[in-house]
């Protein structure tokens, strides 16, 4: 199962692909036209021509997975525009998520990764953390 950490490295590809690829064709086009290796451990995502259809490639340690979310109505609301100097476009696992649901990555609320804590809350640590220490 693929899981959507923070740690994981997504891949987006800007320009389209034959859905007809697998996983073969898919690696190919990784190390040909993307510059990478596809067995690197990072996700690879692609798009179909029409919008309407998104292809999830990641490879494990063990084997490839290749996940297909084909979109029961409608296209693809968000796709980043390419830029001139890189093939791919990075994504957060957070933003991943949004986009597998059809969403806007960038018009969603999401929190700041990292917040400090209300004061109270640290009080509230360091005093749990003291009672831990009695004999």
């Amino acid at each position: 199962m693929i899981q959507l950490v923070p740690q994981l490295r997504i891949f987006l590809a800007y320009q389209p692909v034959d859905f007809r690829k697998g996983i073969d064709g898919l690696v190919a086009l990784c190390r040909r036209e993307l510059g990478s290796d596809g067995m690197d451990g990072a996700v690879y995502v692609f798009r179909n021509r029409r919008g309407t259809a998104l292809k999830i490639l990641n490879f494990d340690g063990h084997g490839f997975w290749l996940c297909i979310r084909r979109f029961s109505r409608g296209r693809l609301q968000w796709w980043p525009t390419p830029e001139a100097t890189t093939p791919v476009h990075q994504l957060l696992a957070h933003e991943l998520s949004v986009l597998i649901y059809n969403g806007v990555p960038e018009k969603a609320a999401f929190a700041s990764p990292w917040r400090p804590l209300p004061p109270f809350a640290q009080a509230a640590i360091a005093s749990s953390d003291s009672s831990d220490c009695s004999p």
